[in-house]
């Protein structure tokens, strides 16, 4: 189950770094409450995981779960850019979260 709550705080930090963006360097009050909100989330659930996974292994997944989500999110809502570069980057950095999870 932990490893459950690791991929649900990831997502919710990929929530919260998006609404981060919106909330232009917190002057708007609605995406700045949900940046509060889903980080709380996000590092609760972090933390709920990091009572039976290793603390390198947790962190590193939902570190790369916040990485991978937030990149693609940029790519399709904010128009950045997509090079072949960059996507082996990510596929690096799933490649390693594959690798710890199967080495743990």
């Amino acid at each position: 189950m932990a490893w459950v709550y690791l991929l649900i705080a990831g997502f919710f930090e990929i929530i919260w770094v998006i609404s981060l963006k919106y909330s232009q360097g917190f002057t708007r009050a609605v995406p700045s409450i949900i940046t509060v909100i889903t980080m709380a989330f996000s590092f609760f659930l972090l933390s709920y995981a990091m009572k039976t996974l290793p603390m390198a292994t947790s962190y590193a997944v939902w570190t790369s779960v916040g990485i991978i989500g937030s990149t693609i999110i940029g790519i399709l809502l904010f128009n950045e850019s997509l090079s072949f570069f960059r996507l082996c980057c990510l596929f690096m950095i799933l490649a390693g979260v594959i690798g710890l999870k199967l080495t743990y």
